[in-house]
């Protein structure tokens, strides 16, 4: 597919949108006056450009064969080789997605981008590739937020990657199961990860890049799902360290019940009967797309999600890392202080408690201050009641569980919270997301919603530096950093990064996460 240039609107993590830094008059007079880097990879060569700083930046690099026509709902297969030099100047189209109107996407979308600190790069230097979130439904690594270029001044390669979404990267169907050679069905998306990251494993010394030394690093789905790349057996040797940033593993689908939804969603749209999959595949990506959304019975991601199809994932990936059998790879994981404000009550939380923890009821509405006829106020730090419950029990207790599951392993662990506001907007806490654009070093992106000072421009450096560090070394520790410990079981450190800075704390939220592990041991149990 031709490249694209696009540049759009701000970009969030469910509900996507992008922003593509533009390039200025006299930033392609600057780059014109260098010579453009030209590399070889394993099927032909690319052209890329310079940044005025001299960051060599590769973009639309193909590491699969689109997924199109007969193999749309297969696993991805390596791309074909080119002649001459490809361009690699431009940003490719993001994965199929709906409610995007406004962004140029596509089914053919299996594309990288890379980004190397100098050129001609040489010697060998850690990788750094990021998963981006969207909820396995939108997004896409061309958004300006997760621009390489800052971190990878900072000694790193960075690679971005897109894959399939939605109805093209997590639909299952028992058609689909009894034609895969593995019997599975559903994964697609994971799969493009492990093939992107195959490829950066043959090809990414030929930017600089030590290919023994790479770190998947992505934010909430995308945090799930290297998550689940831990407990994968189609991932070993691919990766060394794994950043995980408002993403435990949660749980995931059976296969039979992926399929079902599957079924359901294709009888919704008219299409059945044995050749019904035949149909499907014949059907254009943007109609099958808005078609899909129409049919989904939770919104456009057609309440599909990771199932364990016995090939990407064998078990439940709680099961794989309860028995010490996932990736031995030293993690960094970690929240957001207030992740998430859903709509509702008190009084709705109170009907969620009793459902969720059933005998361990009682305990749960005490340790939220629910147990009277009142109503709590507001915590300081972790918000309302709401916020509070949310991000401990789709965030915050399971990020711990797999922290003592993983370092009982005998891995290396690091913990962290960010709790850093806003100026003007202290009441609003630290959001879903809202740590990203520091570690990127993105923080003009968001600029005219979240109006950061100089104090913000300050502190980005820090957890740059942390991030760098851990993925050249697996010790997020060095200079005149404060001193961030090891994860342990007993005194659960973590690093909080508060308004004051990075300060070192212990058991975050420890009664409602004992609480959240042992209710999850009683439902695993029954």
């Amino acid at each position: 597919m031709k490249p694209i240039r696009v540049s759009g609107m701000l970009a969030c993590i469910l509900c996507v949108g992008q922003v593509l830094i533009p390039t200025s008059g006299a930033q392609n007079a600057a780059n014109s006056a260098k010579s453009d880097p030209i590399v070889s990879v394993s099927t032909g060569q690319l052209r890329g450009s310079l940044t005025p700083d001299g960051v060599a930046v590769f973009k639309n690099i193909p590491f699969a064969q689109p997924p199109v026509g007969d193999l749309r709902w297969r696993e991805p297969l390596p791309p074909k080789a080119w002649t001459g030099v490809r361009d690699a100047t431009a940003f490719g189209p993001m994965c199929n997605q709906a409610g995007n109107k406004q962004l140029p996407h596509s089914e053919d979308c299996l594309q990288l981008n890379v980004w190397t600190p100098r050129w001609p790069m040489t010697g060998s230097i850690p990788v750094m590739v990021w998963i981006h979130g969207g909820g396995n439904t939108a997004g896409s690594g061309i958004e300006a937020l997760f621009n390489g270029e800052v971190l990878a001044r900072r000694g790193v390669v960075i690679v971005n990657v897109n894959y399939r979404l939605g109805a093209f990267g997590f639909f299952a169907h028992p058609a689909l199961t009894k034609e895969s050679p593995h019997h599975a069905a559903g994964n697609y998306g994971l799969a493009d990860q492990i093939m992107a990251l195959r490829w950066v494993k043959e090809n990414i010394a030929r930017f600089g890049g030590n290919a023994s030394n790479v770190t998947i690093f992505g934010e909430s789905a995308g945090a799930g799902d290297v998550n689940a790349l831990i407990a994968s057996p189609l991932t070993k040797g691919l990766f060394v360290r794994v950043i995980a940033q408002s993403g435990p593993i949660g749980t995931q689908l059976s296969l039979a019940e992926s399929e079902k939804r599957g079924l359901d969603m294709t009888a919704k749209l008219g299409f059945t009967g044995e050749d019904a999959l035949a149909k499907l595949r014949a059907v254009p990506d943007v109609e099958l797309m808005e078609k899909a959304a129409q049919g989904a019975p939770t919104g456009p991601g057609m309440g599909m999600g990771i199932n364990v199809d016995g090939w990407v994932l064998t078990e439940q990936a709680s099961k794989t890392y309860t028995e010490g059998r996932e990736q031995k790879v030293a993690l960094l994981i970690g929240n957001n202080s207030q992740e998430m404000q859903p709509r509702g009550t008190p009084g709705d939380i109170r009907q969620m408690v009793s459902q969720r923890y059933g005998p361990l009821a009682d305990r749960a509405l005490a340790a939220y201050g629910l147990n009277g006829s009142a109503d709590p106020a507001p915590d300081p730090e972790n918000g309302t009641v709401m916020l509070q419950f949310t991000t401990d029990n789709s965030f915050r207790c399971g990020t711990v569980q797999e922290l003592i599951w993983h370092t009982a392993a005998g891995n290396t662990g690091y913990e962290y919270q960010f709790s850093r506001t806003v100026h003007g907007q202290e009441e609003k806490g630290a959001p879903h997301a809202s740590e990203i654009p520091f570690i990127f070093g993105t923080l003009p992106v968001w600029q005219r919603m979240r109006s950061y000072n100089e104090s913000d421009h300050q502190y980005a450096p820090i957890m740059q530096e942390y991030w760098t560090n851990f993925a050249k070394t697996g010790d997020p520790n060095g200079g005149k950093l404060v001193k961030w410990p090891k994860f342990d079981a007993r005194a659960r450190a973590y690093m909080d990064f508060t308004d004051a800075g990075p300060v070192v704390k212990e058991g975050l939220r420890r009664q409602v996460c004992d609480l959240f592990m042992e209710n999850q041991k009683r439902q695993s149990d029954r």
